[in-house]
C-alpha cells in the first residue's frame, strides 16, 4: 500500500462554521497533511510550544481502496475500505494569522503529530456513513458530538470532488470535517474519541 496521502475537509458542519465566524460560501474546503502527522492511540502527543492555542477537531476518517479520477458520486462509497476516528489538531492563533494575511494553512495544520488517528476497521454493510455518530471527550467531559447527517458534503460527495483533481489511490485517508465544540488542549489533558462501533481511542498530552 502506498504511503497515505491525508486529505482534510474544512467547514463541513454549519455549526462549526458559525462558531468560528466563517462565511458559508458553499465551497468544499480541502487541505492536506503529510504522513508524519499520523499518531496511533496511546502515543503521547507533544504539542508545539509558544505558538498559541492548539485546538482539537474530532472527525470521521475514511480510508480508500483506490478509485482513480472522476469517480461518480453514486459509486464513490465502493472505494471506502476502512473507517476510524481522528483529530485534526490546529494551531488556532497561527491559522487566524495566516488566514488574515491570505496565506496557506500548513504551518497551523501540518505540524508533526497533527493528525492522531484511531485504528482502522473494515467498512461493514451495516455501516451508514450518512448517519454515523461520534464524540470527543477531554478529561472525561464531552467537548464534541458529531453526526454525519449534518455534513454539508457527505462522504460520497467528498470522494467525487477529490477525484476531480487527484487520482485517488489505495491507502489514501480522508478526514471528513469536524462539528462544533472545538477547543484548546493543554499539557496533561487526556483526549478520547469514540463512535458507532469505533474506539475508544485515547491520547495523553505530554507534559
Amino acid at each position: 500500500m502506498n504511503t497515505p496521502r491525508i486529505f482534510c475537509i474544512g467547514r463541513n458542519y454549519v455549526a462549526h462554521i458559525e462558531e468560528l465566524g466563517h462565511p458559508n460560501d458553499g465551497d468544499c474546503v480541502v487541505f492536506m497533511k503529510p504522513p508524519s502527522c499520523l499518531v496511533a492511540p496511546g502515543t503521547p502527543l507533544r504539542l508545539p510550544q509558544d505558538r498559541g492555542a492548539v485546538h482539537h477537531e474530532a472527525e470521521l476518517v475514511v480510508q480508500l481502496s483506490g478509485g482513480g479520477r472522476n469517480i461518480a458520486e453514486d459509486q464513490a462509497l465502493d472505494y471506502v475500505s476502512g473507517i476510524t476516528l481522528g483529530l485534526d489538531l490546529t494551531l488556532r492563533d497561527e491559522q487566524n494569522r495566516l488566514r488574515a494575511d491570505g496565506k496557506p494553512w500548513e504551518l497551523a495544520k501540518a505540524f508533526d503529530q497533527a493528525a492522531p488517528m484511531g485504528e482502522l476497521r473494515g467498512l461493514s454493510p451495516d455501516d451508514n456513513l450518512g448517519g454515523f455518530r461520534f464524540e470527543c471527550t477531554v478529561n472525561g467531559g464531552v467537548r464534541q458530538q458529531g453526526h454525519t447527517a449534518k455534513m454539508l458534503f457527505p462522504v460520497a460527495r467528498i470522494i467525487h470532488i477529490l477525484s476531480q483533481t487527484w487520482a485517488l489511490a489505495a491507502g489514501d485517508l480522508i478526514y471528513t470535517g469536524t462539528p462544533e465544540g472545538v477547543g484548546p488542549l493543554v499539557a496533561g489533558d487526556e483526549i478520547t474519541l469514540a463512535g458507532d462501533g469505533l474506539g475508544p481511542f485515547t491520547w495523553q498530552i505530554a507534559k
